[in-house]
């Protein structure tokens, strides 16, 4: 802690004589040689906007939005990206009505043996092996079966940059139909890393639920991948997305199908879009930078995050003050 502050004055020393930013300073510093700290966390990130599929059942369909995909993650690696972030359901988003065991008219338990497994899981392995190809972290939504008669989950799998899938995220603040019909939740969090970067995940309509992403605050992850269907109108989801960026001070990386009412993005920790995907509706990915060094997000990640966290470990109980005029609230 010592060390830490002496390297803080003097980097704001040099700010001050100089007139730099604290990030120009600091990077002052290490290039001269006269500190040796960490190198800031630095990532390439794609995030994608992908077409829907809504029946699982429907073979040429999978097979199709597979296929977009994986031109998806070629564009990608191309652009030098180390991660690939895709949409909830990128493989396939069954609709309620679709799956309904009781009609289209009346929405029952889902019928899950309606869904072409076989499919579902080929495709997925030739996502696996090209990204093992293409040596790129590739994050996409697709439904995830349990042993029957247990409903499936709707899932995130993370596939590393060997093509295996190394970890997977279920969702577990469901909605009223995803959990009464067609899901079984998730249970945890999950967390990976990638070129020192670590992430975490969200799904479906869990913007809505703050406490999920303080969770990962505390978990120390620079980024959340949120993926979600979006939505036909509005752009709540979008607006959480940079409303937990900003409290939370790190990025959160924003999927949608194409056609959502607001496009794929990354939203930096000072609580702006970093980049976003074109809003025509297109399969599209945007690619761009998870930087520390950015001068953008300067206060967000080393003064405001820090601060944040003293501010929620009891560092206002020696302030408090014992005082009748504090006491009484009907005083003038």
């Amino acid at each position: 802690m010592t060390a830490n502050k002496s390297l803080k004055r003097r980097v704001r020393a040099r700010a001050a004589k100089t007139g730099e930013s604290y990030t120009a300073a600091l990077r002052h510093l290490r290039t001269t040689g006269e500190v040796a700290t960490p190198e800031p966390k630095r990532v390439r990130i794609a995030i994608a906007q992908s077409p829907l599929c809504a029946d699982p059942g429907d073979t040429a369909a999978l097979a199709h939005t597979a296929t977009v995909v994986r031109l998806l993650m070629r564009q990608a690696a191309q652009r030098g990206a180390r991660v690939l972030h895709l949409p909830e359901g990128a493989l396939c988003s069954p609709h309620k009505a679709i799956m309904s065991s009781t009609g289209p008219d009346r929405i029952g338990p889902a019928d899950w043996s309606r869904a072409d497994w076989a499919a579902l899981r080929r495709e997925l392995t030739a996502i696996a092996a090209l990204a093992g190809e293409l040596r790129l972290w590739t994050v996409l939504g697709s439904v995830h079966p349990l042993t029957p008669p247990h409903r499936p989950h709707n899932s995130l799998y993370v596939v590393s940059d060997n093509g295996s899938i190394v970890t997977r995220y279920d969702e577990r603040m469901l909605s009223n139909t995803k959990v009464s019909h067609m899901y079984a939740p998730g249970t945890e969090p999950i967390t990976f890393t990638v070129d020192g970067v670590r992430f975490g995940c969200a799904l479906g309509m869990e913007s809505h639920f703050a406490e999920l992403f303080a969770e990962y605050e505390r978990r120390d992850v620079d980024c959340v991948l949120f993926s979600t269907t979006g939505e036909p109108d509005g752009q709540v989801f979008a607006a959480e997305a940079l409303a937990h960026a900003a409290t939370n001070s790190y990025w959160v990386s924003y999927a949608a199908l194409a056609g959502s009412s607001a496009p794929s993005g990354l939203a930096g920790p000072d609580g702006r879009w970093v980049d976003r995907g074109p809003a025509d509706g297109s399969a599209a990915v945007v690619v761009t930078d998870l930087d520390e060094s950015a001068e953008s997000v300067e206060v967000a990640v080393f003064k405001a995050r820090p601060w944040r966290r003293t501010a929620r470990s009891g560092v206002y109980a020696d302030h408090v003050v014992t005082d009748p005029r504090s006491q009484d609230r009907g005083v003038v």
